[in-house]
């Protein structure tokens, strides 16, 4: 998925099964980058933006997708918009959305104390082999080294969108160019998917993402502006 992604298992659990399920969560990773790259020229995604692939014979998969962007694309105005650059690239909810499903299968399955972090975007349930709640870091976007917040929960998606690592890629749909005055947003909810949706959405509203993040129900978050300012909602889970 062009990322660093890792797992940790907090469940008294026999190795083989530990083993098992954590094999089982990387097999369904490396199956979305699949179907979603948009670096690979056979991925679902890249078929069905060529008109290769319609739609209606998509994968399950990638139909839901479809619609969940769809839905995200109303909820924000249009500001998430999976065309943004002149195709389709759905990568702003592909990702949390993978980690939200993988973290669903594993308590499914039985292993209801875990960390996915996948590049940033992390999903928590449970506590970690201390006893102790998760504890997830927020990278300055100033200060790469170092941390502005620790976010800590027991079930809790925590996405971040910026603009820090991979220069200004977000793209303001409503004028077709970068969009500038957020250098960094992160979005706490209950949904990883659609914490990342809104995470990018404000991102490419520029600071009125500031007012519309404040409107955001069932949410909290935490942004870096452009021009240095630390702002966090209140009631924004992070610790001393």
């Amino acid at each position: 998925m062009g990322t660093a992604i890792s797992l940790d298992l907090a469940d008294d659990l026999p190795g083989a099964r530990l083993a098992a399920l954590a094999g089982e969560v990387f097999d369904w990773l490396r199956e979305v980058d699949r179907r979603f790259s948009t670096y690979r020229a056979e991925s679902e995604v890249n078929r069905l933006d060529r008109g290769e692939l319609l739609p209606a014979r998509a994968s399950a998969e990638l139909r839901t997708v479809l619609g969940r962007c769809a839905d995200l694309w109303g909820e924000t105005d249009g500001y998430f918009d999976a065309h943004a650059t002149g195709r389709f690239d759905p990568s702003g909810y592909v990702k949390g959305w993978a980690v939200q499903v993988a973290s669903d299968r594993l308590r499914a399955a039985g292993a209801a104390n875990h960390c996915l972090n996948a590049g940033g975007d992390v999903r928590v349930r449970g506590r970690s082999s201390s006893g102790r709640p998760w504890r997830i870091g927020i990278q300055d976007p100033w200060e790469p080294a170092a941390t502005c917040w620790v976010v800590a929960g027991t079930n809790l998606g925590v996405a971040t969108s910026g603009v820090y690592l991979r220069g200004q890629h977000v793209v303001d749909p409503r004028r077709g160019t970068p969009a500038y005055g957020l250098r960094s947003v992160t979005v706490v909810g209950p949904d990883l998917g659609r914490a990342d949706g809104y995470a990018t959405a404000a991102v490419a509203m520029g600071r009125a993402g500031l007012h519309w993040l404040a409107r955001l129900s069932g949410h909290h978050y935490a942004v870096v502006t452009d021009d240095g300012r630390y702002l966090q909602s209140p009631g924004f889970p992070a610790t001393e």
